[in-house]
């Protein structure tokens, strides 16, 4: 999985996340969903996405590979 195909499934995740919890917990959590748009659309423009950071410290390269050292056989 590349780098933005592994931010879009995030920032999927972080939005159906909360509207499911703004309905059933408090409408409150809809700020969230628009945090994460706002950041959506700032990186759209700015080339910044924190997200992108993250996943690249986990490991996750841009072309989808594993940016760690194989081990030695």
């Amino acid at each position: 999985m590349t780098t933005e195909n592994a931010i879009r499934a995030l920032a999927g995740t972080m939005i159906l996340a909360s509207l499911a919890l703004a309905h059933f917990v408090s409408p409150k959590w809809l700020f969230l969903t628009g945090f994460v748009g706002l950041n959506l659309l700032q990186s759209a423009f700015t080339g910044f996405c924190p997200a992108e950071i993250v996943l690249r410290k986990t490991g996750l390269t841009k072309d989808g590979g594993c940016s760690r050292p194989s081990s030695p056989a």
